[in-house]
């Protein structure tokens, strides 16, 4: 069903049916006696089913402060309609909903079961999912502590889609022996989810199995439908998406192009650290340490009289967890200057780290 005003006569919430007058009773239901996470569900069906072309959606303050945005109820339509067809999502495919409503990927989820008339449970959004045994799921979408809590069930599950936080080595080497599909996403609040997925296990190549549990840098990111990616003069990413977008965004993303459809995330532009006049890209060394350091942690800089920024690394937790021997299989210019402890990190409300406000913490100790 193209037509956000149009319920998908397949839809069903936790085995019921609706019409646009039942749905609304539903949604006031949910608000007036349902437990936290139906009163987010409620108010969500509520803003979709009311006269706005548009409806308003968080973003999730990863790389900011975090703000407010309109999106057009037309463009979500659209998003959910090229996710069935890459996901081969039909009416009556069982979804299940374990993410809060109230961000971009649990409104999504449900607009692809008002759209595609799938068959949707919702369940509390906690850690550890509340999975029905007694049902095996088509699609589902996670965050990587979900995936990681709840890996036991997840044969319940036949494609599920995980974004929100990086996906450690660790639960990479774990998803291959699942068999679940999992695909993490490329996406944003302001693209309307996810235009891109890339496929973390149940590879037909023995080769690349192998490959991938060794390092997750070899995979790339495939674009759905009738999305179009290119590169600016810093190389990162550009994205042109008539259905969902009015114009095209630069991102701050910088990428390795492979083709027209697919690319490799290399890093954020905003991290980039000029170290002496060498280009370093946190993210690609995080990546090769994350097998040596169980405590969360990230790479960033300092100020130096000589280098112009010095890298360094801060860990989470407490002091001398971390052995020097870890940073000899780094090259000489990625090798950390110097070593700081925090004892939390700062976190968006969906878990995220906060770089720059950690080191301002860092700062303040």
């Amino acid at each position: 069903m193209s037509d956000y005003k149009v319920i998908h006569p397949n839809f069903k919430l936790n085995g019921e049916g609706f019409t646009k007058t039942t749905l609304t009773d539903k949604a006031r239901s949910f608000i007036e006696k349902g437990a936290g996470f139906e009163k987010d569900i409620g108010t969500f069906l509520l803003q979709w089913l009311d006269d706005s072309p548009k409806l308003e959606a968080k973003t999730s303050g990863s790389t900011g402060q975090p703000k407010t945005i309109a999106l057009e109820k037309q463009a979500m339509v659209n998003s959910a309609i090229a996710t069935g067809l890459y996901f081969n999502l039909n009416p009556g495919s069982k979804a299940l909903l374990c993410l809060p409503a109230t961000y971009i990927a649990g409104k999504m989820m449900l607009v692809r079961a008002l759209v595609l008339g799938l068959e949707m449970d919702c369940v509390a959004p906690q850690s550890e999912v509340e999975i029905h045994t007694n049902i095996i799921y088509d699609f589902a979408a996670m965050v990587p502590m979900q995936l990681l809590k709840s890996s036991h069930k997840l044969h319940h599950v036949k494609q599920l889609i995980v974004g929100g936080a990086p996906v450690s080595n660790a639960l990479l080497d774990n998803l291959q022996a699942l068999p679940t599909v999992v695909y993490e996403t490329y996406g944003m609040t302001e693209t309307v989810s996810h235009i891109a997925v890339k496929q973390l296990n149940n590879f037909t190549e023995q080769s690349d199995k192998v490959d991938i549990a060794l390092n997750m840098a070899v995979l790339s990111f495939e674009i759905l439908p009738n999305i179009a990616i290119s590169q600016d003069q810093r190389g990162c990413l550009v994205i042109e998406a008539p259905k969902l977008l009015v114009d095209k965004i630069v991102t701050n993303d910088i990428v390795e192009l492979l083709s027209d459809t697919s690319f490799k995330w290399l890093g954020r532009y905003d991290n980039v650290i000029n170290s002496g006049g060498v280009k370093l890209h946190p993210e690609q060394i995080e990546a090769v340490l994350k097998r040596d350091i169980e405590s969360r942690f990230f790479i960033a800089s300092q100020a130096d009289e000589r280098l112009g920024e010095a890298l360094i690394i801060v860990v989470e937790g407490e002091e001398g967890t971390v052995d020097s021997s870890v940073f000899n299989k780094l090259e000489y210019f990625q090798k950390p200057k110097a070593l700081f402890y925090v004892s939390e990190f700062a976190e968006t409300s969906s878990g995220k780290i906060q770089r720059q406000k950690t080191i301002e913490r860092l700062k303040k100790s």
